[in-house]
């Protein structure tokens, strides 16, 4: 299975994963303010760079890991993105981060400083293009507005901005792992071995960039689920700025279909539960409309946790990106990472687990429409609906930035022929 380019759960998933290969030296490294950009010449451009290709890195715990960004560009068994765009005469630029979970409109000036460098760099007047894998793309479209838009910046001179898998209108983070996480938190975080995972995951949940990222979030497991404040937020500060970049052609992908067809987990179901040691029949459900008991929460010997939910849509099973596919690389999905908290904790999990879920809707990676909306959630996809010039959806709903040749070939073509 292809590993995906952006790993949401990185290093704070509790289990080893396989390690990745090293990624080919670079031709070129910048250092930049909040992060750093690996240059990878086209071999038809004699190592300069002529044609510069910005590809963002997006939302996972601490710094961006090249290794594993090439991995999941290049070596994901399916598409060789970077080959490909080598190919055609275009030079690859990987943009990373310092920290992932930081603002995305703090990561968005590394964005700016990395824009600023290529141009700088560039040699002859070709446009670049720019843009990124899940918020990579919003990083670099807020960066992109923002250039255009502040006296103070140079023009970006980007003729195409791409995203891929982006939550343009947010994502979703199941709220009974929210409350799930912080519960366990609260209890155990202080526990040897398990406690500095549980605070880690914690921590990753409750960052800057997923409070900007999620649509719905919780702080502590008896809160209330809304917008963040730093959602709300960014969102005005983004629709300051015009909303997009303007002097360009828009694309982007969603790893999701277009047809309204979901993923076939169903609303309301018992995805995960356990008993035993530190945790009494507790357990968690896919997301349903209406009035809902989403996850009961038990410390043995201790009083029942119940985490209710109102007005949320069947979001679980919506057609979209999915949460990290479960894997031989040690991937565990969204439920799937719940339910190995559970057993490390001490306690016996039900084996019929509903490991994963709808991460990222195809509605909000293509910018066509409301995901708290039931029925845009699961209504066919339209041109005229997206935000964006052109834009693909995948023939099947699978991992989140997957790297598929399906997707992958869709951009290569459309930055040929555009740009």
């Amino acid at each position: 299975m292809s590993a995906p380019v952006v790993d949401v759960w990185g290093p704070v998933a509790p289990e080893a994963r396989s390690s990745f290969p090293p990624a080919p030296e670079p031709h070129d490294e910048w250092a930049l303010s909040g992060g750093t950009a690996w240059v990878y010449y086209s071999p038809l451009n004699r190592r300069q760079l002529v044609r510069p290709v910005i590809l963002s890195d997006g939302f996972s715990s601490g710094s961006s890991n090249l290794d594993q960004l090439w991995h999941g560009l290049e070596e994901n068994g399916d598409f060789r993105f970077i080959s490909e765009l080598h190919a055609t005469g275009r030079d690859v630029i990987i943009l990373g981060y310092t920290d992932r979970t930081a603002s995305i409109t703090d990561n968005a000036d590394t964005a700016i400083d990395c824009i600023r460098r290529a141009l700088s760099e560039r040699v002859g007047r070709a446009k670049l293009v720019v843009g990124g894998f899940s918020m990579g793309g919003l990083i670099t479209r807020y960066a992109l507005a923002r250039m255009e838009q502040d006296p103070g910046l140079p023009d970006h001179e980007t003729s195409l901005y791409l995203s891929y898998d982006t939550p343009h209108r947010g994502a979703w983070i199941p709220l009974s792992i929210q409350a799930f996480t912080h519960f366990a938190t609260d209890n155990w975080g202080d526990t040897p071995g398990i406690g500095p995972v549980l605070r880690q995951f914690s921590g990753l949940l409750n960052s800057t960039a997923a409070k900007q990222m999620a649509r719905w979030h919780i702080e502590k497991a008896d809160a209330t689920p809304e917008q963040a404040s730093e959602r709300v937020a960014f969102l005005r500060a983004l629709d300051e700025l015009g909303g997009w970049p303007r002097n360009l052609r828009k694309i982007g992908v969603a790893n999701g279909v277009d047809t309204g067809t979901g993923n076939g987990i169903k609303a309301g179901a018992t995805a995960v539960k356990c008993d035993g040691d530190t945790l009494h029949d507790t357990w968690l459900k896919t997301q349903a409309k209406g009035e809902q008991v989403v996850a009961r929460l038990q410390k043995t010997g201790g009083e029942p946790v119940s985490v209710r939910t109102g007005g949320l849509p069947e979001i679980d099973g919506a057609p979209g990106g999915l949460f990290t596919v479960p894997s031989p690389a040690g991937d565990t999905g969204s439920f799937g990472l719940a339910g190995m908290l559970m057993g490390l904790l001490g306690n016996t999990v039900n084996p019929d687990v509903i490991t994963t879920s709808c991460f990222i809707p195809s509605i909000s990676a293509i910018a066509a429409g409301d995901i708290s909306d039931p029925k845009a959630l699961y209504q066919p996809v339209t041109p005229d609906i997206s935000a964006l010039d052109a834009f693909l959806c995948a023939g099947r709903n699978e991992g989140h930035t997957t790297m598929t040749e399906e997707l992958g070939a869709w951009i290569v073509n459309e930055i040929v022929a555009n740009q």
